[in-house]
């Protein structure tokens, strides 16, 4: 899934003002930050994720890591913050 850039645009404006909900530190990625992001994910639609590490590939391979686990775009990366976006599921 592929954001068209009109859309990235507007979500990357949306996101300006909201704090980081999930950090994921030295011990990477683990089921419960999962967790984490995927409830946030569903309250909000659109979080901020901070990454506590210092080496751009490692940080970049677990924002992959963390949009492939729970299906979401990674809208926009900011040194160690990146914004993810998952549409809501209509109920």
């Amino acid at each position: 899934m592929s954001l068209p850039p009109k859309q990235k645009q507007q979500l990357k404006a949306r996101a300006h003002k909201l704090k980081p909900i999930v950090l994921i530190g030295n011990n990477g990625l683990t089921e419960a930050v999962e967790k984490e992001a995927d409830r946030a994910l569903h309250d909000h639609e659109l979080i901020k994720v901070r990454i506590a590490v210092q080496d751009r590939e490692l940080r970049k391979a677990l924002f992959a890591q963390l949009c492939a686990a729970l299906k979401a775009e990674l809208v926009q990366v900011i040194g160690n913050i990146g914004v993810v976006y998952r549409q809501r599921e209509k109920e």
